[in-house]
C-alpha cells in the first residue's frame, strides 16, 4: 500500500517536471514531462521556411529522442529516490539489493 502511495507521489512530481531537447542549436524544441509525455513542440519559422521534409523528420526525431531519454533519466533518479527511501526506513535489508 505504501508502495502504490510513494508511486503516486513519485507521479506526480514527474508530470511536474519539464525536460527539453532541441535539434539545430534549438532551432526544434520539444518539451516533455518527466512522466516522457511531449507537452510541446516548437519550430522556429525561419528554419521551417528553408527545411525541406526529410530534413525537418529526422530533426523532429532528435529532438524528441533527446527529450524522452532527459525524461527517462529524471524518471530513474526519482524512483531510486523512493526505493532508497523505502529502503532505508527497513533497517540492514536494503543491503540484500547490493546496496
Amino acid at each position: 500500500m505504501e508502495a502504490q502511495q510513494k508511486a503516486g507521489e513519485v507521479k506526480k512530481r514527474l508530470d511536474a517536471i519539464t525536460v527539453t531537447g532541441t535539434a539545430e542549436g534549438g532551432k526544434i524544441t520539444v518539451q516533455a514531462n518527466g512522466n516522457k509525455v511531449v507537452k510541446s513542440i516548437a519550430i522556429d519559422e525561419d528554419f521551417l521556411k528553408d527545411a525541406d521534409k526529410e530534413e525537418l523528420e529526422e530533426l523532429l526525431v532528435v529532438a524528441v529522442n533527446k527529450a524522452l531519454e532527459q525524461a527517462e533519466n529524471v524518471s530513474q533518479s526519482e524512483m531510486a529516490a523512493m526505493t532508497n527511501a523505502m529502503l532505508g526506513g527497513m533497517g540492514g535489508l536494503g543491503n540484500l539489493f547490493g546496496k
